[in-house]
């Protein structure tokens, strides 16, 4: 026996011996109900592959009650253990392999097959197998073999593997002539393509030609595991034979069965089936499959999944139901073949065991059922605990469960790929406990005698039952033994064994053994009687063959010496299977009956020597053994006959043979069987013809004495369907559930479908859809719910492939009874009108139909005016019961009551007669807001039945009635809000009441209107365009009108570029008010070819809507900023060159690069640009055709987007190569005497290459002589023939030679030597080219006899030498350093006494151009326009022109020119600048002269002086520059140089030398009343200019000092009236006025009055004018009507502050936008941006009846209306706003930045014509009285470290309390700069308002007393009680002192601050009012940033009505007072500025 056996076995009896020990503890404490046995949470998968260099990780997870213990084990059972370094279990179960060397490789470690095996207390299971497997990595090489194939066929090359790689090694692509790359197709079923990269890696390639013999294949492998690719180490070919005749298809490859398994899942993997046969003809191929189990085959469908490519089936997605076997026919003319193929689909092994856990009573059977999926399966396994249990069906029962059944069963599925488990529990049920011996007998020696006692106590659940044996015999009571037992209170189980008189021969061995059905428990012990030795009487023991016979001596007496046991007189043991020991016991292992079969004595005897001796007769039995038979692997078909023969080989006679069928006795005669006993061990079954019921597993079962033997063969007959239960015509009731079974038998098991007869005839048929009603179960049809619609013919089919198949029709009908679909419902109507009831009932017809009236019958005939009337439908009957009037005891209950002949059924309708009810009254409005109404109403008469509801109705005032909105509101009620309103919309209300009946008339309307709210709507189509490379147009149209909430101001149009996280940037648009107009703005200066996002927000006064949604747009195409890379050319031949380029850069292209152009010219001729040539190509070179040979091209390439061309490349130059020559143009022959002739000629036109020689031909004409040649050098161009005959004529002609070759043959010319020899010229006519001051020679070489006479005529004139020209011997005409005059005509004469001869040259002088024509042709501010024109007399070609300019002081620029330009612009020039310019030409000569210089100057001038009051804006210390009132001349302004002085100072204080242009300026730090000079120098790029103004600033209060006068009497322009000078002055209408209405309203003021009269009089109105440049000075004081208005056109510019150059203001975070711009701007001039702005309340100006006051010129007396924060003219823009919180950096804080200062504005109206023109710019609540006075200004605000402001919120004023450090008056200088305010007009010019009392001693600065009077209309100095005993710092603007009606409500808070465009969040200011910090004017953007502070929202701040009058009249004098100052003042009216 091996080890690993016997270790197994010592393995398992330890399980076992654990599993009891582990039971009976389980029995004792049953498990509680959550405990469990382990389950698999992660099991480890079938296969891991890993590599060596990464090793793996192997995770095995479980779950249960107690948690499982995780054991690795090997396949035999045994533990696995860690190996250091090569395998690790780890802490938390996994089986670790580390990376190992490749040495370091061990098979039993890392080629193994592992499993997973987790416990607890409960159970054992164990993973599916898994398969480890290391890979190292090992040197393989991959080849492709040459494959022979028949020219026409389809050839497959393999890619060859080596077997140990295989498994790793997938082919990844193959190469065709290491160039192409045949990958493999996606969709490999749809490949069309010569090429075919095959799943399992093969290349199959189609229609094999000659050509394919010339290409190498490799194959390029890749490592599943590493990733290595490699190719193939040898390269296969295709040899391709030609076939000699016609050739049978021919079979290559692997024989004639291939199997192949796709270890896919289903639907994942595509299959080849391949059919490797050549022949010729090309030969048809034909795929088949066999239907399963059967020799019967069918063709192969192709479709889209099933594909044939020449002979290779493929299959895409395979499934299991693919798998079989396949057969390919191959067939031609001459012959045919066949290959089949069984396919394997597999599919994912997967196993569930069902019931996953149960609880059985012992006793009782349990079932579990293994259910599987996969394919193939190959066999089925269970394990309990972990142990083989030897069961291999799907189905593991258990008759009778027993305590040791309980645990964990396991199901394993496999085949030879993977495998797959699934577990389930067994736990017993009920609470048992197995038997336990409580108390026991012990061992007991005793005389022979006394009466013996024996007990045992035994205890469990269930009762266990006692027996008592004597030496293995049970004891049965008699007249010596008696045994009983009873049963004890806790249920233990007392037996007792009574011996009387007890003998020596009762010794023995005595047991009680307690037993249950749960277990057995025993107990022995020995009774020892003293007495002779006594043998029992053994009884005959039989035993089977084979086991092991133990037997123990039952001897009696005491004591005993010795027990031996002896066979034939001989003690044994006398071989090594006896064992005999001391107590008697023998043991006989693996008897047999030869050597065993005997009688055995057993002798004992006592030390006296006394012995007894008994005898046992031990029979050994042989069991039977059949001998195997099996049926083979055919299958039976019905008919055949059958023979079964069983052989009983061993076994003891007599034996019983019998056969059974699936465990059934057969019998002769009985089913056709024949059973025959042809001898004692021989038995033999036949039956004559099979049938179905043959079918089944036969046993052969061989019985004797010894035991029983079985044989199984499973035996199939094929048997065609046959009815089991033949559907047959059914009628089902309507709705029920129809199920018709339809059910057949027959092997293979047929398959039952069910289809539909299409229409009403049975004959065709269609497949049942499915649906969730129908549906087919095992072969029944299931109808839930049956419908009419279902009835019809019905076929069955049952079909095995075994005969033609069962099929049935049947009639499927539905019955309906009659059906109500509504069984009651209410039905009413108005009283005294017809109603009518109806009745449908569906079902099977006739259907009759009774009505009765509160369940009594109704009849018409007894009451006219009911009528009854029936309708037959197709469905059912219609019945209608009409009543001509209804009447109130109409109101019943009908019952219609309908009956067929299915059933019946009722339906009741209860009538109800009503009245509709009154209408609502007394409505009222409760409360309103923006968007809803709260509404209340009385209500009315309900018309006899509830009201349901009222419907409150509203419309828009404009509309009709027919277009309203409804509010349901429940009928119980009488309050409702109307929610879901339009802001800022009249709306009229009504209600009407509702019951059941309908509705009442309406409620008399109310007009209410809602309160303005910003826009909720979007605007609307939103398009944006390109218009070009940087500008996109943006349009849209406003919001729905409904959606505007109030009048639209304007439009933010935000644009970012798109994908990025950058913020918008906002531009602001004004409204158009035309109807219908698009709105646009053009984005400019944006990137080219770039995605911008734009989104859009409409804008009111209360702030901004939505943002659109992102509308994104890419900007125009731009063309490539760079040119292609790596330009390279290639000359291919003479004619031909190719350039290859590298695209541009992707973010140079600016757009898609569409084409590139090729720009080439030879380079001689590339200077023009009409001689270049241009090719356009996608690719990335190309091939330019039709060149000119041996010529040198330039080339240039550039790509083209849809926006142009781009730039070009470098040029690059090429040469084409050189070829064979033309002929010579020309050939003369002259006569040189009568034996030589002069040949001469002219090179070839296109020499196309270096000519290398001339060769002359001659040939004597007439005569057959050989033609002679003579080779001439290539600079010699005539050549003398000699040695010739006379008069004898002579061919010639002549060849120009390349290196390339001989060229083409000249002319022909014929000559003949004569004595006679004329003048003749041998030179040619030519065209002659030089270049300037280089030599020239022109030849004329002559002939004759006498020598001719030379001659040489230039331009026509006889020539004579001179020092530059002159005759060279030879008759050439030599010209030194030519010039351009030389170029013309040269004719050279030649003349002897027999002829003469001429020839003319031309001359052509190259020389660098002349100067070119320049002329200007236009200006711009920063661009000249020049038009260029070449010099008449060049002859050269131009190339371009050089053009030069330079500014008036600066360096000379220069810019090429291209020679076709008629004009050039040369740009980014200096603005309004001279400039001078002079262009040059150049050729391929060189550059030429000169032009005239032009001198000219850009468009622009200085900057140019503005209007002082829209520059300048003064304050009482400050003074506002508005530099955007500068004119810029047409050149932008490049900064600014500010100087100041006080006006009897001479130096001038510099303060910046460095004021940006786009923003406002703040010169700080002046003093109060004090005349001060400002100059102001402007710069640009032309010039500068420099302007001195003159100004005061204003009194502490804010008014104006005296002006000055020059002694003209001449005040400003803008003076008070003058009246006529015989009139007193006090006549004045602006004294008298104001002066009556104090009189009347108060007279205690008369001595304040006086004071302001007498300060009033004594300013004498003086003005002066002083101004350097043009400008006029305003420096005078303006009259009382003459208030300088902001809103004015001239004054377009606003107050604002530029940082000095050194310092940046600080920016807002996240704002791209401002709240001054979200406010102010697209304002129209009638908007307001009041909350509600009333133009039915008295104009405040007609109030006042001020007349109109001349302005400088512009009669702007009353601005009506206006009402925007810059009112109703643009260019406002930068204007500080309400609630706009700013922080100003004076230049006392450039050193200390500490000292910054915050200041806030405060809301203001702006001065519209408004209700409360008082109270316009503070916030009031609703209602609040008119007359109270408002301090609406911009104050400065201090730090909050300085100042703690409470800002009151009621329209009084902003508290300015100084901090306890100021209260000392000695820091009132440092506090200074923080005490200095100016009044600000709330009315924003409105108002004809004097100042206030004066303070104008600027050292009163004491913080305890207020200087400046009391705000709130007390005695000034008088400071309020409610803000304690602090002076208030504040003061207030003096309104209206009218009382105009209601107060105007409060107006809306501005947008909130945007700190983040995701996030916005409000700035809100709490009680405290800490100061934002925001920057208004920016230097980088066009538009300034504002912050923006909302209001409190804390009521305490806001003032009752009531409070506000009281604190008026608490201080009754204040107003008049005031009213008095405000009719007495002269000067400047204060408007809004600021203090800093």
């Amino acid at each position: 026996m091996n080890m690993p056996n016997e270790r197994l076995k010592w393995l398992m009896l330890y399980a076992a011996v654990a599993l009891i020990a582990c039971g009976q503890t389980l029995a004792a404490n049953p498990p509680d109900a959550d405990q469990k046995g382990p389950v698999f949470l992660k099991e480890p998968t079938n296969r891991i592959d890993f590599s060596n260099s990464t090793g793996a990780e192997i995770e095995c997870k479980s779950s249960g009650n107690p948690m499982p213990e995780i054991i690795w084990i090997r396949s035999d059972g045994t533990a696995v253990g860690d190996v250091p370094g090569l395998r690790q279990i780890s802490s938390d179960g996994k089986l670790v392999f580390p990376p190992f060397r490749a040495e370091d490789y061990r098979q039993e470690v890392h080629a193994q097959v592992y499993a997973c095996l987790a416990r607890n207390q409960f159970g054992s299971i164990i993973s599916r197998d898994v398969n480890v497997r290391a890979v190292v990595p090992q040197s393989y090489t991959v080849n492709v073999m040459d494959e022979s194939i028949l020219r026409g066929n389809s050839a497959i090359l393999k890619c060859h593997i080596p077997s140990f790689v295989a498994d790793f090694i997938v082919v990844d692509s193959w190469v065709e002539d290491e160039e192409r790359v045949i990958y493999p197709q996606e969709d490999i079923a749809e490949s069309d393509g010569k090429y075919l990269v095959l799943p399992s890696g093969e290349l199959h390639i189609r229609e094999v030609g000659p050509e394919d013999g010339y290409k190498s294949y490799q194959c390029r492998t890749k490592h599943r595991l590493t990733g290595e690719t490699r190719l193939s180490a040898t390269k296969g070919r295709l040899v391709i034979t030609e076939p000699v005749g016609s050739v049978s298809p021919q079979l290559s490859g692997n024989g004639n069965q291939e199997h192949i398994t796709l270890t896919r899942v289903p639907k994942m993997g595509s299959v080849t089936l391949m059919c490797p046969a050549q022949a010729y003809p090309v030969p048809f191929f034909r795929w088949y499959k066999f239907i399963e189990g059967t020799t019967r085959k069918q063709a192969v469908v192709l479709n889209d999944r099933v594909k044939q490519v020449s002979g290779t089936l493929i299959i895409k997605d395979a499934v299991v139901e693919d798998s079989g076997k396949y057969l390919c026919v191959v067939n031609n003319s001459v012959g045919g073949e066949s290959v089949e193929t069984v396919l394997t689909v597999t599919a994912p092994l997967s196993a569930k065991i069902d019931p996953p856990t149960q609880t059985v009573d012992f006793g009782r059977p349990a079932v579990f059922t293994c259910q599987y999926t996969g394919n193939p399966i190959k066999t089925v396994s269970w394990m309990k605990d972990g142990k083989a249990i030897g069961h291999s069906e799907p189905v593991l029962r258990i008759e009778s469960v027993k305590k040791e059944d309980k645990g964990m069963y396991q199901c394993f599925v496999r085949n030879d790929q993977e495998s797959a488990e699934a577990s389930a529990e067994l736990k017993l049920g009920g609470r048992f406990d197995p038997p336990v011996i409580r108390q026991a007998f012990q061992e007991e020696t005793m005389e022979p005698g006394p009466s013996v006692f024996l007990k045992c106590v035994a205890g469990g659940n269930p009762t266990p039952e006692i027996s008592w044996e004597l030496d293995g015999k049970k004891i049965a009571n008699n007249d010596r033994y008696q045994v009983g037992q009873y049963v004890t209170v806790n249920g233990d189980v007392v037996s007792y064994l009574n011996i009387t008189s007890v003998h020596a021969n009762d010794g023995g061995l005595y047991k009680c053994i307690a037993k249950s059905k749960v277990g057995v428990a025993e107990h022995s012990a020995k009774l020892n009687v003293y007495g002779l030795p006594y043998i029992r009487q053994m009884e005959k023991k039989a035993i089977v063959a084979g086991e092991t016979l133990i037997v123990t001596c039952p001897v009696a007496g005491y004591p005993i010496d010795s027990i031996v046991w002896e066979r034939d007189n001989r003690a044994l043991p006398i071989n090594r299977k006896q064992k005999v020991f001391p107590n008697g016991t023998l043991i006989i292992e693996n008897v047999e009956r030869n050597s065993d079969q005997a009688t055995y004595t057993c002798v004992a005897k006592n030390q006296e020597g006394y012995s007894a001796r008994g005898s046992l007769e031990v029979q050994v039995m042989v069991p039977p053994h059949v001998l195997p038979f099996n049926f083979g692997s055919e299958i039976f078909n019905m008919g055949d006959a059958l023979s079964i023969t069983c052989v009983v080989l061993k076994g003891d006679l007599p034996l019983q043979i019998h056969f059974t069928l699936n465990g059934e006795p057969v019998e002769t005669g009985v089913n056709g069987f024949t059973v025959m006993q042809l001898n004692k061990r021989t038995s033999y079954l036949n039956v004559d013809a099979l049938e179905a019921k043959h079918r089944g597993s036969y046993s052969c079962v061989a019985q004797n004495q010894a035991g029983r033997a079985i044989y199984s063969a499973d035996l199939q007959v094929n048997v065609p369907p046959r009815w089991i239960l033949e559907p047959t015509d059914k009628a089902f009731a309507q709705g029920s559930d129809a199920k018709v079974e339809c059910k057949a038998d027959g092997f293979p098991k047929p398959q039952v479908t069910w289809k539909k007869a299409v229409g009403d005839t049975p004959g065709e048929y269609k497949d049942l859809k499915k649906s969730d009603n129908i549906r087919v179960e095992e072969g029944t049809l299931h109808v839930d719910n049956i419908q009419k619609t279902n009835e019809g013919y019905y076929l069955c089919e049952a079909i095995n492939g075994i005969g033609s198949g069962l099929s049935a029709v049947i009639m499927i009908s539905v019955q309906a009874p009659p059906e109500f679909t509504e069984k009651l419902r209410n039905q009413t109507a108005r009283r005294g009108e017809p109603a009518v009831l109806q009745c449908e009932a569906k079902g099977e017809k006739p259907i009759g139909i009774l009505w009765n009236m509160n369940n009594m019958r109704l009849d018409p005939k007894n009451d006219n005016r009911y009528t009854i009337r029936e309708e037959i439908l197709s469905t059912g009957v219609m019945s209608s019961l009409s009543i001509k009037r209804t009447e109130r005891s109409d109101s019943a209950l009908f019952t219609c009551v309908a009956t067929n002949a299915f059933g019946s059924d009722d339906a009741s309708i209860n009538m109800i007669v009503q009245e509709v009810p009154e209408m609502p009254y007394a409505l009222k409005v409760l409360d309103k807001s923006g968007r809803s109404v709260q509404l209340s109403w009385a209500q009315p008469y309900d018309g006899n039945s509830p009201l349901d509801r009222y419907i409150i109705e509203f419309k828009r005032s404009r509309a009709s009635w027919t277009e309203i909105d409804r509010v349901i509101v429940p009928g119980h009620t009488t309050e409702a809000q109307v929610q879901k309103l339009s802001p800022a919309t009249t709306y009229n209300i009504r209600i009407v009441a509702e019951n059941a009946i309908g509705t009442s008339q309406s409620s008399e309307a109310v007009t209410i209107i809602t309160a303005e709210e910003a826009p909720s709507g979007k605007p609307q189509n939103i398009k944006v365009e390109p218009v070009n490379q940087t500008t996109m147009r943006v349009t849209w149209k406003p919001p729905p009108r409904t959606e505007w909430n109030g009048e639209i101001l304007g439009y933010y149009v935000g644009y970012k570029l798109s994908n990025t996280n950058s913020s918008y940037v906002f531009e602001t648009i004004n409204f158009i008010t035309e109807e219908g107009k698009e709105h646009n703005l053009e984005l400019q200066n944006l990137r080219v070819y770039t995605q911008y996002s734009v989104v859009i927000q409409a804008f009111n006064k209360i702030g901004a809507g939505p943002l659109s949604e992102e509308e994104k747009q890419f900007t125009a195409e731009g063309t490539p900023s760079q040119p292609p890379s790596d330009t390279a050319c290639t000359t291919l031949t003479s004619q031909t060159i190719r350039v290859g380029w590298v695209s541009p850069p992707l973010e140079s292209a600016n757009g898609v690069i569409k084409t590139y152009k090729v720009v080439y010219a030879p380079s001689d001729e590339w200077y023009d640009e009409t001689k270049r040539h241009y090719k356009k190509t996608a690719s990335s070179d190309t091939v330019l055709h039709g060149l000119k040979k041996y010529t040198n091209y330039t080339m240039q390439v550039l790509a083209t987007t849809a926006g142009g061309d781009g730039v070009r490349s470098v040029p690059i130059h090429c040469q084409t190569e050189p070829d064979v020559p033309e002929a010579p143009t020309d050939v003369k022959a002259l006569v040189m005497g009568n034996a030589a002739i002069l040949v001469s000629w002219r090179p070839p036109a296109q020499p196309n290459g270096i000519i290398t020689q001339y060769t002359v031909y001659s040939k004597a004409e007439g005569a057959e002589t050989e033609t002679k040649t003579q080779k001439v050098p290539h600079y010699q161009m005539s050549f003398e023939a000699t040695e010739l005959e006379k008069n004898k004529p002579y061919e010639f002609w002549v060849t120009a030679s390349t290196t390339i070759g001989e060229g083409q043959q000249s002319k022909s010319i014929v000559a003949m030597p004569s004595d006679q020899v004329p003048a003749k010229i041998a030179s040619f006519d030519d065209t002659f080219t030089a270049t300037f001051k280089e030599d020239a020679k022109m030849p004329c070489l002559a002939v004759g006899a006498p020598q001719p006479e030379i001659t040489w005529k230039i331009k026509g004139v006889e020539f004579s030498a001179n020092d530059r020209m002159r005759l060279l011997p030879d008759g050439s005409l030599l010209i030194k350093s030519v010039n351009r005059q030389d170029a013309g005509d040269y004719s050279c004469h030649a003349e002897n006494s027999i002829a003469k001869d001429s020839i003319t040259h031309k001359l052509i002088v190259l020389a660098p151009p002349q100067s070119p024509h320049v002329t200007l042709s236009a200006t711009t501010t920063d661009a000249l326009t020049v038009k260029l024109k070449p010099h008449e007399g060049d002859t050269a070609p131009l190339h371009g022109y050089t053009l030069h300019y330079k500014p008036e002081f600066g360096e000379w620029e220069t810019s090429e020119v291209s020679v076709d330009s008629q004009k050039h612009n040369i740009e980014s020039l200096l603005c309004g600048s001279r400039y001078q310019v002079y262009a040059t030409g150049f050729n391929n000569i060189g550059a030429g002269e000169a032009s005239d210089i032009l001198n000219t100057r850009t468009k622009g001038q200085k900057p140019k002086l503005p209007e002082k009051p829209r520059f300048i804006e003064v304050s009482s210390n400050s003074v506002s520059l508005h530099f955007k009132a500068w004119k810029d001349g047409g050149c932008p302004m490049s900064h600014f140089v500010v100087e100041s002085k006080k006006r009897d100072q001479i130096e001038w204080n510099q303060i910046s030398n460095n004021v940006k242009p786009d923003n406002n300026y703040v010169v700080l730090d002046l003093e109060p009343a004090t005349w001060y000079n400002l100059r102001i120098t402007a710069h640009n790029s032309a010039g500068f200019t420099v302007a001195e103004y003159d100004f005061a600033t204003l009194t502490v209060t804010g008014g104006t000092i005296a002006p000055l006068d020059d002694g003209t009497g001449q005040g400003n322009v803008h003076t008070r009236i003058r009246l006529p000078a015989w009139m007193p002055e006090w006549l004045d209408l602006n004294f008298m006025v104001p002066l009556i209405a104090t009189v009347v309203v108060v007279a205690v003021g008369i001595c304040v009055v006086c004071v302001a009269l007498s300060r009033r009089r004594a300013d004498d109105m003086r003005g002066g004018q002083k101004d350097v440049y043009y400008d006029v000075v305003y420096n005078q004081t303006m009259g009382p009507g003459a208030t300088l208005d902001k809103r004015r056109p001239d004054l377009r510019d606003e107050l604002g502050y530029i940082a000095p150059p050194n310092r940046k203001l600080p920016p807002v975070p996240g704002s791209n936008y401002n709240t001054c711009d979200r406010i102010k701007r697209g304002r129209g001039g009638l908007r307001s941006n009041h909350s509600t702005w009333d133009p039915r309340r008295p104009n405040l100006y007609e109030e006042l009846k001020a007349p109109p006051v001349p302005m400088h010129g512009n009669h702007y007396g009353h601005a009506h209306g206006t009402a925007e924060c810059h009112y109703r003219h643009p260019g406002m823009e930068d204007e500080i706003c309400p609630y706009a919180t700013f922080h100003l950096l004076g230049f006392r804080e450039e050193m200390d930045p500490t000292k910054a200062m915050n200041f806030q504005t405060f809301p203001h109206q702006n001065g519209h014509a408004g209700p409360v023109p008082g109270h316009a710019g503070t916030m009031l609540p609703p209602g609040h009285p008119g007359h109270v006075h408002s301090r609406s200004g911009s104050q400065s605000m201090p730090r909050a470290n300085r100042y703690q402001r409470k800002n009151s919120q009621g329209g009084q004023s902003s508290i300015y309390t100084p901090a306890p450090e100021y209260d000392d008056p000695a820091n009132c200088a440092e506090e200074d700069q923080y005490r200095r305010y100016t009044r600000v007009n709330s009315q924003g010019g409105s108002l004809y308002s004097g100042p206030g009392p004066e303070y104008d001693d600027p050292a009163n600065c004491a913080p305890e007393e207020d200087q400046y009077g009391s705000q709130y209309g007390g005695p000034y100095g008088q400071p309020y009680d409610h803000y304690g005993s602090r002076g208030s710092m504040g003061r207030r603007s003096i309104g209206s002192a009218r009382n105009p009606g209601n107060g105007s409500p409060e107006p809306p808070p501005p947008p909130p601050r945007n700190h983040d465009m995701s996030n916005s969040s409000f700035n809100d200011s709490k009680e405290s009012n800490e100061i934002s910090e925001a920057e208004c004017d920016r230097d980088h953007g066009p538009r300034g940033n504002y912050g923006a502070v909302k209001r409190s929202p804390q009521p305490k701040d806001q003032r009752t009505t009531e409070e506000m009058r009281k604190l008026i009249e608490r201080n009754e004098t204040g107003p008049k007072q005031l009213q008095l100052q405000q009719a007495n003042g002269a000067g400047f009216t204060a408007y809004d500025t600021m203090a800093v």
